[in-house]
């Protein structure tokens, strides 16, 4: 209750005016208990008037007396603030029985955390702000609209590089071997395969890898006119988990400054499949799970996990 009366409440008035209440009480007890005596205790009645009269006009000045000073009181007590964070649910305070509800103290706690949590934020906010990895036209001694604007480099490299990092990257692994071709003008596209285990589509825009599929080795990856078919899915349940995990990788190797070792890293991480049949989890030990090999593969330690394995 503490915690309530504590916000735009004189505490010490509070505590008197409580005081002033009980006696108020108690007055108005004596004018009660004199009406129900009556006139006792002196022989003539001209005397017991006197006698009941000159009392009872006694115990109403108390009663005026203290309903005065409790008024007075009223006055200094205060009232709650009405912007009280938790409103009317700080009256589950004066809940007597704690233990089997304890709704304010947790409500109070909740609303510290959150507090605390806004103030934290706001610093980290101010923090960002400072150390904000765009620079400012102020910064450089330009002005913004004279500032050209910066241009991609991964997707204006030019053909010949690009064939150039694939060729050596067919020639770092001999079981995978890759097909580059172009279709479409300059973006190339290419079909990987590994072993005798799965192929892949891989679509390029220069060196930057925008879209994988990954079928079975026995699969048809040509559309009808003998195009690769990059739009329709593996018909087996594995190679379509492989092709979410390879959606993953691409999302997970990332280096706009060195586009050629972000496809390196990419097919290394790829030629992991290799033993995609043959190798256990490495968490559970096991080969199959709900009839599915381990299909995920660690990014950094290439090792092979169950997908439900890997958390």
């Amino acid at each position: 209750m503490a915690d309530v009366l504590s916000v735009g409440v004189n505490l010490e008035a509070f505590s008197q005016a409580i005081s002033a209440i009980q006696a108020l009480r108690s007055s108005v007890s004596r004018v009660f208990d004199c009406l129900k005596d009556g006139m006792r205790n002196k022989e003539t009645l001209e005397g017991r008037e006197k006698a009941f009269i000159a009392h009872f006009q006694d115990n109403l000045h108390s009663v005026n007396r203290d309903l005065n000073e409790l008024e007075r009181l009223s006055n200094l007590v205060g009232k709650p603030s009405e912007n009280h964070p938790l409103h009317n649910s700080g009256l589950l305070s004066l809940d007597p029985v704690q233990d089997k509800t304890p709704l304010y103290s947790q409500l109070l706690q909740a609303y510290k955390w959150s507090n605390k949590l806004q103030y934290h934020a706001g610093l980290a906010s101010g923090l960002l702000n400072q150390q904000s990895l765009k620079r400012s036209a102020n910064q450089m001694g330009v002005s913004a609209k004279r500032r050209p604007k910066a241009q991609p480099t991964t997707l204006v490299l030019p053909p010949q590089y690009v064939d150039d990092v694939i060729s050596r990257i067919d020639r770092m692994f001999p079981e995978m071997s890759i097909h580059l071709s172009r279709p479409n003008g300059t973006s190339a596209m290419l079909l990987v395969t590994l072993g005798k285990v799965l192929k892949v589509i891989v679509v390029m825009r220069s060196l930057f890898i925008d879209r994988t599929i990954v079928k079975g080795y026995n699969e048809n990856v040509y559309t009808e006119d003998g195009k690769l078919d990059i739009w329709s899915k593996s018909s087996y349940q594995v190679f379509q988990k492989v092709t979410d995990h390879a959606t993953t990788a691409l999302l997970h190797y990332q280096l706009p400054q060195m586009p050629d070792v972000v496809v390196r890293s990419f097919m290394t991480w790829l030629r992991s499949y290799i033993k995609l049949f043959q190798a256990p989890c490495q968490r559970c030990g096991k080969f199959l799970q709900d009839g599915l090999p381990p299909t995920w593969r660690d990014f950094r330690t290439l090792e092979a996990f169950h997908d439900t394995c890997r958390q």
